[in-house]
């Protein structure tokens, strides 16, 4: 499924499409994950029926010295059940690359999206950092507080985050025109319990995280977040100014 390769413009029609002005609120950014009412069909379709009762939040901060002069219009929904939490962003971008060959690669220089998150309301216990490219290859690492160190994932953990990407595995050279894309992943909960214990999602459920936009290496590089990180760098490592997911 991870090799699927159409362009999707599915639901465009139901995305706020407001303009990218980033918000005046540097208040740690709240959304409300629903349960997931039917099976889930990987297929990039942001308006399809299992996404409907998910409201989809958009990235409207950004990091570094100043505001970048392409800022594209990032939406993200999610949602999850008894065995998985469910993410599906959808990009309106441009000056898109993806060159990396790989899971595990540095994938955060391509065209990335990507989604931190502590399985539990401590970011003190570790975070997660899953970094996903346009052609939808993975980095994800579990930040490990207490030795300090990030345990990367293997080849067999990333077989268990299923995948749609809606471009192809490499994008090169660099598309300059708009594009919009959208990637779509389901992460097991078992996958998760191998690094450390979670809080597993249930009504009233609470987990931290953020939510980024970025390409390091493209022609236009940008550092979008959902949650505001107060840094001038651009670092996305702060679990400090994580964000709160509640589970409904």
């Amino acid at each position: 499924m991870s090799n699927i390769a159409v362009v999707s413009n599915h639901g465009v029609t139901n995305v706020t499409t407001s303009n990218s002005k980033e918000s005046d609120n540097k208040k740690p950014s709240s959304y409300q994950v629903v349960r997931a009412t039917e099976n889930m069909q990987l297929d990039g379709d942001w308006s399809k029926t299992f996404w409907q009762n998910a409201k989809p939040l958009k990235l409207t901060h950004h990091t570094g010295r100043q505001r970048p002069k392409h800022f594209p219009l990032t939406h993200t929904r999610l949602a999850y059940d008894d065995e998985y939490i469910y993410v599906i962003f959808r990009v309106e971008d441009q000056y898109v690359r993806a060159i990396s060959q790989n899971h595990g690669n540095t994938v955060w220089k391509d065209s990335c999206v990507e989604f931190f998150f502590t399985p539990c309301d401590d970011v003190s216990q570790g975070y997660f950092n899953l970094e996903m490219n346009c052609g939808g290859l993975i980095l994800i690492r579990f930040q490990n507080p207490v030795t300090n160190y990030r345990i990367p994932f293997d080849a067999g953990n990333f077989n268990e985050i299923k995948v749609f990407h809606s471009m192809p595995k490499i994008v090169d050279p660099e598309i300059t025109e708009p594009t919009t894309w959208v990637v779509e992943y389901q992460i097991p909960y078992a996958l998760l319990e191998k690094f450390t214990s979670i809080t597993k999602p249930e009504k009233g459920a609470i987990w931290k995280a953020n939510l980024y936009k970025c390409a390091d290496e493209s022609s236009h590089p940008h550092w979008l977040t959902w949650s505001y990180l107060g840094r001038s760098d651009e670092d996305f490592h702060a679990p400090e100014y994580f964000g709160t997911l509640e589970f409904l």
